[in-house]
């Protein structure tokens, strides 16, 4: 009898397109073939649209920090953000 690896030692599949549209919606073309070469997992895609529409101190208080390709997929979807203005 052969032993199947456990979920916790395994890594989910990766996700398509078609995922990358349903989670984070329609965006450039550039940037979904940037997310998709990171080779994200869903709960990688829904963790970074979390953090990427301002919530992610939700997800810190929970002990989820933005790290790995989470905070990479950020990265890409907030690169054309400007700057907040510094005061002071």
């Amino acid at each position: 009898m052969s032993k199947q690896p456990s979920a916790s030692t395994t890594r989910p599949a990766s996700v398509d397109r078609d995922d990358v549209i349903h989670v984070l919606g329609e965006i450039d073309e550039d940037m979904l073939n940037d997310i998709l070469a990171l080779n994200p997992t869903f709960d990688d895609l829904e963790q970074a649209a979390i953090w990427a529409a301002g919530e992610g101190d939700v997800l810190a208080r929970q002990g989820h920090p933005l790290t790995g390709v989470v905070s990479d997929i950020v990265d890409i979807l907030t690169a054309d953000e400007e700057e907040p203005p510094r005061w002071g």
